[in-house]
């Protein structure tokens, strides 16, 4: 006997479709009683209900689900719908996989006016615009190769002289052509031992920081005098740590739940051991330029922030305008709360040579550690010069006019020039050259202020009036929205990235069930053995790994080999420490006799499935097709029984797949029994399967497999919901038809080649440059097509030599049975500077115009552009993208960061991997030969929309309707399966452990409940971080049959009623990162939250 735990990370319950007649009665009697009573009497009828669940404790699945229908049914009154016939109970027949009925989600008419609201604000500056007038071309511009000549007068600083500020800085990748670990050994520690050296030397001498995960590494290696002193340097304003976060993070491909992670972990480390808070953000080194980064640096409390990988053209035109810096808002912002104040760097790197003007080749002559025999030197063969009095003056007045041309890019006469690189300052001697060098030249020329018209020093970011200055001037600056993207770079190791969402999802789980179990453990005696310190330990160190992860030249691909086997080998060991964290918590939680707790590390309570991307349809592998399953009250449910395939067409004998519908609580957990049942009703799904000739029906003492033959007839898939068809040939989506209106929509998948060019510059590691369209997968037999029919579900399984495609349709109501589950597993190790894409071509009449998500927070419109190049008309997709017209919109939910396109009308398609040959000359010094077999999995939700005009298309915002967002929570936050022999003297376990009262609204997501660190050691505090995101969407589509019992309710939740098995003791708002608190911060008992909005909560539970 096997008991089978699943977790739900999903707020909104996650319904399985069990329905009984007692549950459909009881509803039935409250939609009378609702339209029968007065609406001042429904509080009456929830506190009766709030009383029936503290009774009925044994029956909260039934409970709960009651519960939130009475508050869908409370909020439809709210809203006016009084009619019964409002609320649609016809359609289709009731059964154990349909949810409590076809409903209208609740949701409150004030929450759809945000979305129609949005974007109707203009900026100064929207990039959508800059980017259609923009040529793009490429022409000389002289010393600056992509700008052009800066002239000025030189009287223009007699009244108010130019102020410098020179900033000492060294960016230190986590990795790249190096470990994380080797980096540290050869460089990292080198140059943090010689700050504290050479900056004690001279109290003028500045340096900034940014990379935590290096600093904390080195700290906890030193002498308490070195960390004193990195205090005193710090409270003199001498050493600046800037952003602050565990890595510097990319912004294309991070999930924002990981970059909002990685940067609490840097702040609360700085905090217990520094006691800092970064005030100015800094990213250097970022393929581009995310507005949903912006948004996280203002909500964690930063009120500037400096950019530099941005496209040439960008820069020019901005440097012509005078915008480089400018107030950076969200498209969707009503307001201007998100508004922080940017400094775009305008030359090509953040290296010397380019930083303190336009002419490289004078720059690079003021990189004193290129002097005349030491290990690099200046391209552009002239070397620098020590300064001396002989030449101080001659020097001054060279990168005097460097400095003015500079500023003449800018509006204010304050201009910052950074002094770094990549691993700058290692060896002593290079402190030495820099600081005194530019000392010298600073002496100089502060001495002649009247003459010169300038004023210079070394300055860290914090302090420089630069900033502080720019803040007294918010008239002179524009007000941009949109975002930067310097090139595309849709490099990345497969293997890693599926680990990587793996521990995104198990650490998000881990952080949540812990935070529980350290709130349990602490209520009984007998549970003070739960590992407690240890679990945080082991939590810490998946942070941190998680984290390390985001850094730009990792979650990208863009690390040599052994590095990314380096990440890939952190993220495995998190994996299972979290696995373990997860257990040990699930054992705390279902007890039922707590007393009977007793905890061995050398005999896991639990043990953790495989992890299965299914939704609320559960799958798991037995040994036996003889199987019942049993819900937590013991009902038997419908239970598919699939085969285990070895291969396209042979039958395992070893293994079956069992699969049937769970229902478990919001943040909880709920225990099934699989049970060994000669009498089993299971239900065995049947096989056709085609191949390119006739032959016999293989025989099967379990399954019944047809063969058949490859031909022009099309194979139909059916749920509820729409009909598909599929090629007989190609086994490959063609048609689907809509059943709520009818309609057919033609809908082809097929895949595609990308080849290289030939010219001198090829694809790689960073750079896509291929050799025109793609060339249509060619086949030249027809695939096996495996075609299974199943009670729960039915699928179409595709063979091809370098992918096998899988589209899956799900039998249920509710959102898996409203959208495709696609799937390929991509094996292209064989090919020779190739990549794969899958293309999705329909009718829809998308006008160049698609759609896809930002970090997974928000939705950029795009425009393909014919005078760009196919490789800049790709961008980047971490959950979504869609194409739509006026009745139909097309959402391909993705669990992969990937690139993605929509290079003709009604098309979109994906990069899934790439193998190519050659370095791209960016510096990794190597191709993409580390492919392994990789796995893509998706969810195609095709939703009729109403209410929408042409004109809005154009619109710098949009926003997914509510039925998208809960597919695309489905998708990346799926049930945890864990197992347990019942044979081996289990204690009696509870049947659900439901944390909460009742579903969130449907708009709010739980981003995290994160347990905050002691003050002091290694051990967890007694709070923790509640972190929620109030998502936007779109109203102009439909509601029913999502299967979700929740409503929208403005963004307020009463947290002190929101939890069943806790008590709130404390809740108090915070900066996102937990850096700040407001000044009048006081415990509070709601939540008001507006739309967009991520807001974090310190919150203390008993």
């Amino acid at each position: 006997i096997t008991l089978l735990c699943g977790f739900c990370l999903f707020l909104p319950s996650c319904f399985g479709r069990c329905i009984d007649f007692f549950q459909f009665t009881l509803m039935l009697f409250l939609i009378k009683l609702f339209f029968s009573i007065p609406q001042g009497q429904l509080s009456i009828l929830q506190e009766k209900i709030d009383h029936l669940e503290r009774l009925l404790a044994e029956n909260n699945e039934i409970i709960s689900n009651i519960r939130d229908s009475v508050i869908n049914l409370s909020e439809s009154v709210k809203d006016g719908q009084k009619n019964p016939e409002a609320i649609n109970f016809s359609q289709g027949s009731f059964s154990e996989l349909l949810p409590s009925a076809s409903s209208l989600l609740a949701v409150d008419s004030e929450d759809c006016l945000f979305a129609s609201k949005s974007g109707s604000h203009s900026s100064d500056v929207q990039m959508l615009d800059v980017y259609d007038i923009l040529p793009f071309d490429n022409p000389d511009g002289g010393v600056w190769k992509q700008g052009f000549d800066i002239t000025y007068n030189e009287n223009e600083w007699d009244s108010e002289p130019l102020q410098v500020f020179v900033v000492p800085h060294s960016h230190n990748d986590p990795g790249w052509l190096k470990t994380f670990d080797d980096y540290f050994r050869d460089q990292t520690q080198h140059i943090l031992n010689n700050m504290v050296i050479k900056l004690q030397e001279d109290n003028r001498r500045k340096f900034i920081w940014s990379e935590i995960s290096y600093f904390a590494k080195w700290w906890d290696g030193v002498d308490t005098q070195k960390k004193d002193a990195v205090k005193r340097l710090i409270k003199d304003g001498q050493f600046e740590i800037v952003t602050g976060g565990w890595v510097m993070p990319d912004e294309a491909s991070a999930h924002y739940f990981a970059v909002i992670d990685q940067m609490i972990e840097g702040h609360q480390w700085l905090e217990k051991n520094v006691g800092v808070k970064p005030k100015t953000a800094w990213a250097v080194d970022p393929f581009g330029h995310s507005p949903t980064m912006a948004y996280l640096l203002k909500r964690t409390g930063f009120n500037n922030m400096l950019i530099q990988r941005v496209h040439y053209s960008i820069k020019k035109h901005f440097s012509t305008q005078k915008t480089l810096e400018f107030f950076w808002r969200q498209n969707w912002d009503l307001g201007s709360s998100t508004d922080i104040l940017c400094h775009m760097m305008p030359f090509y790197s953040y290296d010397i040579p380019h930083t303190c003007g336009p002419d490289p080749k004078i720059c690079c002559q003021f990189d004193f550690k290129r002097l005349p025999g030491g290990r690099i030197s200046c391209p552009w063969r002239v070397p620098p010069e020590a300064i001396h009095a002989g030449n101080v003056q001659h020097r001054a007045w060279l990168i005097l006019d460097q400095y003015r041309k500079k500023s003449k890019l800018y509006r204010t006469k304050v201009l910052l020039a950074p002094l770094g690189d990549d691993f700058r300052y290692v060896e002593s001697s290079e402190w030495d050259q820099q600081y005194q060098n530019y000392q010298k030249l600073f002496d100089y020329m502060n001495s002649r202020v009247p003459v010169l018209g300038i004023t210079l020093g070394l300055a860290p970011l914090m302090e420089l009036s630069f900033f502080l200055i720019f803040n007294n001037q918010t008239k002179r600056y524009s007000i941009l929205s949109g975002l930067f993207f310097d090139r595309m770079c849709i490099a990345f190791c497969i293997l890693t990235l599926y680990k990587y969402l793996i521990i995104l999802c198990n650490s998000r789980a881990a952080e949540i069930l812990y935070s529980f179990a350290l709130v349990q453990s602490s209520k009984f005696e007998k549970m003070s053995a739960f590992p407690s310190v240890d679990n945080y330990k082991l939590l810490t160190e998946a942070r941190r790994n998680l984290g390390l992860f985001q850094h730009h030249d990792a979650i990208t691909g863009t690390a040599k080999d052994w590095v990314v086997v380096d990440y890939g080998t952190r993220l495995f060991h998190s994996i299972m420490n979290v696995k373990k964290v997860i257990v040990d918590s699930v054992h705390v939680l279902i007890l039922k006799d707590k007393s009977a707790y007793n905890y061995d590390t050398a005999t896991p309570f639990l043990k953790m499935v495989r992890r299965i991307l299914r939704f609320s349809v559960v799958s798991v592998t037995v040994n036996s097709p003889k199987v019942k399953v049993l819900s937590p009250l013991g009902k038997p449910l419908t239970v598919q029984i699939s085969a285990v395939w070895d291969g396209a067409t042979t039958v395992s004998r070893e293994a079956y797949q069992i699969s049937f519908v769970a229902h478990v609580p919001p943040l909880g957990i709920a225990v099934y029994q699989v049970l060994e049942d000669e009498n089993s009703e299971a239900v065995l799904a049947d096989y056709n399967i085609y191949v390119r000739h006739s032959r016999q029906d293989n025989p099967d003492t379990v399954f019944k497999i047809k063969g058949m033959q490859n031909s022009v007839d099309n194979i139909i898939l059916e749920n509820a919901y729409m009909k598909l068809w599929f090629s007989g040939m190609s086994g490959l989506l063609e048609k689907i038809n809509t059943k709520e209106d009818g309609k057919n929509h033609q809908v082809k998948v097929d895949f595609a080649w990308y080849g290289t060019t030939s010219n001198r510059d090829k694809s790689g590691a960073y750079l896509f440059i291929p050799d025109g369209d793609a060339k249509p997968y060619i086949f030249t037999d027809p695939p096996t097509i495996r075609v299974a029919h199943g009670k729960i579900f039915s699928e179409v399984v595709c063979f091809f030599h370098h992918v096998t495609h899988t589209v899956r349709l799900y039998k249920v109501q509710g959102l898996e049975g409203q959208s495709l589950e696609v799937s390929n597993i991509v094996d292209i190790r064989g090919e020779y500077n190739r990549e794969l894409a899958m293309r999705i071509s329909s009718d829809i009449n998308s006008q160049k115009r698609f759609y896809s998500d930002l970090n997974g927070y928000q939705i950029q419109p795009r425009l393909t552009m014919s005078k760009l190049p196919i490789q800049a008309n790709i961008y980047p997709m971490t959950t979504m993208a869609y194409i739509q017209d006026v009745g139909v919109r097309l959402t391909l939910h993705s669990a992969q960061s990937l690139g993605v396109a929509s290079l003709k009308n009604g098309q979109l398609e994906v990069i899934m991997d790439r193998r190519l040959m050659q370095d791209d000359n960016r510096g990794l010094g190597q191709g993409v030969q580390d492919n392994k077999i990789t796995a893509n999995v998706f969810r195609l939700l095709l939703e009729k929309r109403h209410g929408t005009d042409v004109n809005e298309e154009k619109a710098p915002v949009s926003f997914p309707s509510l039925l998208s967002h809960m597919t695309s929570l489905f998708l990346n936050h799926p049930f945890i399966p864990m197992t347990i022999n019942a044979d081996s003297g289990v204690p009696e376990l509870i049947n659900t452990f439901s944390p909460l009262m009742s579903s969130m609204p449907c708009d709010i997501h739980l981003v995290n409940l994160r347990t905050i660190q002691a003050k002091v050691d290694t051990k967890p505090s007694d709070e923790a971080a509640l972190i929620l995101h109030r998502k936007g969407f779109d109203c102009r589509f439909s509601n029913k049959d999502t299967g979700l019992l929740c409503s929208t309710t403005q963004g307020k939740i009463k947290v002190h009623k929101l939890f069943s098995k806790f008590r709130v003791e404390s809740l108090t708002p915070t900066s996102l990162s937990l850096m700040h608190s407001p000044p009048d911060a006081r415990n509070i008992s709601g939540i008001n939250m507006g739309s967009m909005e991520i807001n974090t909560f310190r919150i203390r539970l008993r």
